[in-house]
């Protein structure tokens, strides 16, 4: 196997010899208890890509990758703290190794040599419950993919791993890696904290992109679940080299597809779920074919990569931003850093072993550190607490005080639960594991700068993985976009107050807008897609995202022609309260008697009954005023009416038919036949009254207009036209027979001439009843309740007025009319006429 390592040429390491050809960097501090370190110190040639593993060039060959040089001084600095502290480990040291893994292509023989004995071999065994491997955790790797193989291996042997940046949700697992462990949140915390940024800015039409590996896959999975409310217009993977060198031909040919595809694509923000590793080639091409006025949202595996930041012209493809580790700052890490490039603490070594001290290693070593500065010590800081939990498990497996520790051998498996419990605070910050085995570390929303070497990453946004919210910092964003507006993704324009989606193209977030109708509303939290109708007692207007009350008409109380209507009511009642104690005071007096006699009586209290009832049309009906409604008027009336009916024939009889069919005279006379008539009457009325009340309950309903919807009218029933009609057919009956009497008896004495009256009174009936008809099929509401009470005062005014009223002026001011020998003389000339 051939090695293309130099890192260890510009760091002062030494390469140690595990397998047949492989070489390793690494550093070796001998200690009590021996931590293992794995990291990516992927070195870029400048001149030849391919070096044999025997030729070590020099530093000037090769430029070093920043951020793995800055982890693995962050691995050192923290074991230095705690072998100087006399709190922690006092007695006890910590020693160290750090490996290059060249990213995820050189893991399994560094993991052999950190489980292997100090012979170098890892001896088989049916139980290593007392085998002490070379090291007793692992700090790293830092890619997920190479985490998780790493993890398998480790796992067998319970050796605590810490990975300081993987945040695969594979390794949540406990069942398959009991002593795996986070300093970072997972990948879920992420994407949630991406999403919360696209809802933060409204873009819910987006391009993503993912890399062709465990990470890329992994991250897409979990933002296709959680994205409610987004759709992916692109969707497309990055290809992933063998190295970061070279790009074979197909795989430059799939960039420059991936390209194409997002400038052509109508969503303007793209979400890159990759390492860092392609994307150098990918932005060389974006800048090449000219992808520019985009928002692209990096992932936290390259939202601060130098080397892509660096990239020539890279602000032309828009605006970047992306989800970071939270920034820490680690007192006196930065000096270290630069102190310990010289490598005064060793000698150097052969050739080899690349371990010579150079200027040119201090100089590079001084220029990079202004660049780390300015990444801020994110991902250090989850190296150097990596440290600090072990220490911290150590501490409390030694059962150390403050005098020392009790020293004995300790095995990985030991290690794994104390590590899993720790709960400390470091440089202000409490670290602890959760239940998926990482640490509850937030996360930042940052920009990239590009005229402000100082500061190329700004942050604009903090996210709490406790709560999962975001908090902005700042609203001084730099858009590519004219006057500095907020960047529009989506692929369809919001709809405007009240307007529904109509999904267009088979994605939630393309549609048009259609208006809510009047009588609906859109509640747009629970479905923006179709418009709700409102309550009954609701009405909305078109365009509407809420119903109001719609406005209750009676005939109220307060109102100007209810006073009218009950002044009527309240004179008619006196007024006929005044023929009833009239006719009692004269009942003996030939007036009365020929009106009806004892009948009268019981029409005026009928009219009385009637006039009481008219208030039942007024203020809010209840269920007892429909039944008066209905009831009371329309048998009152035809007690009055089928009175009058028996009276007209009666009085027909005496004249005309006593003598032609005196045996039909005799037995009405005999049998009582007026009163059989009536009682016959009202018990058919009383019929038909109750089979109206089953068939149509007299109880208060709610009618909507439809020339006015905004209205709703209480009303007794809901038909109640036709309850109307049944009611009133007896009525109508009894009118014709009235009508028919009265012309019949048209030539009778003067005063039992009643022809004039009679016809007064059921002329007034049938023209209110029919007008009461006409209003009801014209309009509905109170108008109809109104023009109800005028035609009832008016049947009632007509009976007592029209057929009480001129008895009344007789009895009142003709007294000489109102005697035996008066009604005599009447007959007797009505007798002559006829012979």
């Amino acid at each position: 196997m051939r090695s293309t390592l130099a890192s260890a040429v510009c760091i002062s390491v030494m390469l140690a010899m595990v397998g047949s050809e492989t070489q390793y960097s690494d550093f070796h501090l001998p200690g009590d208890y021996l931590l293992g370190g794995l990291f990516s110190l992927h070195a870029e040639t400048m001149s030849s890509p391919h070096l044999s593993h025997s030729v070590v060039p020099t530093c000037q060959a090769y430029k070093l990758k920043i951020s793995g040089y800055s982890y693995l001084r962050a691995m050192r600095f923290a074991v230095e703290q705690i072998n100087n502290s006399s709190t922690l480990l006092p007695g006890v040291s910590l020693g160290y190794e750090m490996v290059d893994v060249c990213y995820f292509t050189n893991s399994i023989h560094p993991i052999l040599y950190f489980l292997s004995n100090q012979h170098a071999v890892v001896p088989l065994h049916s139980n290593y419950t007392h085998y002490l491997p070379r090291v007793l955790a692992v700090i790293g790797p830092d890619s997920s993919q190479a985490a998780v193989t790493v993890a398998h291996i480790l796992s067998l042997f319970l050796v605590p791993q810490i990975s300081y940046t993987a945040t695969t949700d594979t390794l949540n697992s406990h069942e398959t890696f009991p002593a795996v462990f986070r300093a970072t949140s997972g990948m879920e915390q992420q994407i949630v904290a991406m999403l919360l940024l696209l809802r933060k800015f409204k873009w819910n039409w987006i391009n993503v992109l993912y890399s062709d590996d465990d990470y890329g896959r992994q991250n897409l999975k979990l933002l296709r679940a959680r994205a409610r409310g987004i759709c992916v217009a692109l969707q497309d993977i990055i290809p992933v080299p063998r190295s970061s060198q070279l790009l074979p031909q197909e795989l430059e040919v799939k960039i420059q597809a991936i390209v194409r595809n997002v400038i052509a694509s109508t969503a303007n923000v793209v979400i890159v779920l990759s390492l860092e590793m392609t994307l150098p080639f990918f932005f060389q091409e974006a800048i090449r074919q000219n992808a520019s006025d985009l928002v692209w949202i990096a992932s936290e595996a390259w939202a601060i990569e130098p080397t892509l930041h660096n990239i020539t012209d890279i602000r032309r493809v828009g605006t970047i931003l992306g989800v970071a580790a939270k920034e820490f700052s680690i007192p006196g890490f930065g000096d270290f850093r630069v102190g310990q490039a010289k490598g005064t603490n060793w000698q150097p070594g052969d050739q080899n072993t690349c371990n010579q001290e150079c200027d040119q290693c201090i100089r590079a070593a001084r220029a990079v550190d202004q660049s780390l500065r300015a990444q801020g010590e994110r991902i250090d800081f989850n190296v150097y607490s990596s440290v600090y939990i072990v220490a911290h498990a150590l501490h409390r497996l030694l059962g150390c005080n403050a005098t020392g520790c009790h020293k004995r051998p300790v095995y990985p498996w030991q290690l794994a639960p104390e590590v899993s419990r720790v709960n400390f605070s470091l440089l202000e910050k409490r670290i602890n594991f959760g239940e998926k085995g990482d640490t509850p570390n937030g996360f930042e929303i940052i920009q990239w700068q590009w005229d402000q070497p100082n500061s190329p990453f700004k942050k604009i946004a903090s996210y709490s993985t406790k709560n999962r919210q975001m908090q902005f910092v700042t609203s001084n964003i730099s858009w590519h976009t004219p006057n500095n507006t907020v960047p529009i993704s989506v692929c369809s324009q919001a709809c405007a107050f009240g307007q529904r989606r109509k999904p267009r193209g088979g994605s939630s977030c393309c549609f048009e807008c259609i208006d809510c109708k009047a009588g609906t509303f859109l509640n747009e939290s629970a479905d923006p897609y179709n418009c709700q109708p409102c309550p009954t007692d609701q009405w909305s207007k078109t365009n509407s995202e809420e119903c109001n009350p719609r406005l209750v008409k009676y005939l109220e109380w307060k109102e100007g022609t209810t006073v009218m209507l009950m002044l009527f009511s309240v004179l008619g009642f006196i007024a006929t309260l005044v023929i009833l104690v009239t006719f009692a005071v004269h009942s003996h007096t030939p007036v009365v008697k020929s009106a009806g006699g004892n009948m009268c009586f019981l029409m005026v209290g009928s009219l009385i009954v009637g006039f009481v009832s008219i208030p039942m049309f007024f203020g809010i009906p209840t269920e007892f005023k429909c039944v008066c409604r209905q009831t009371v008027f329309s048998f009152c009336f035809t007690v009055c009416i089928s009175c009058i009916t028996v009276r007209s024939f009666q009085i027909i009889s005496i004249f005309k038919m006593a003598a032609r069919l005196p045996k039909v005279y005799n037995y009405w006379i005999k049998y009582n036949g007026q009163y059989t008539f009536i009682a016959a009457i009202l018990a058919l009325k009383v019929s038909i009254m109750v089979a109206n009340m089953i068939i149509h309950p007299p109880a208060p309903v709610q009618l909507y207009l439809e020339e006015d919807p905004w209205i709703v009218v209480l009303e007794c029933n809901k038909s109640y036209k036709l309850a109307l009609l049944i009611n009133s057919m007896l009525d109508m009956f009894l009118s014709i027979l009235c009508f028919y009497f009265a012309y019949m008896g048209k030539e009778l004495p003067k005063n039992y001439n009643e022809a004039k009256y009679i016809t007064l009174c059921m002329a007034c009936y049938s023209i209110t009843w029919l007008s009461l008809l006409l209003v009801m099929s014209l309009y509905r509401g109170v108008l109809v309740t109104i023009f109800d009470a005028v035609g009832m005062l008016i049947n009632l005014f007509g009976i007592s007025m029209g057929y009480f009223g001129p008895k009344c002026y007789v009895i009142f001011f003709h007294p000489e009319r109102n005697t035996a020998a008066y009604f005599q003389t009447a007959i007797q000339s009505y007798t002559m006429r006829q012979n």
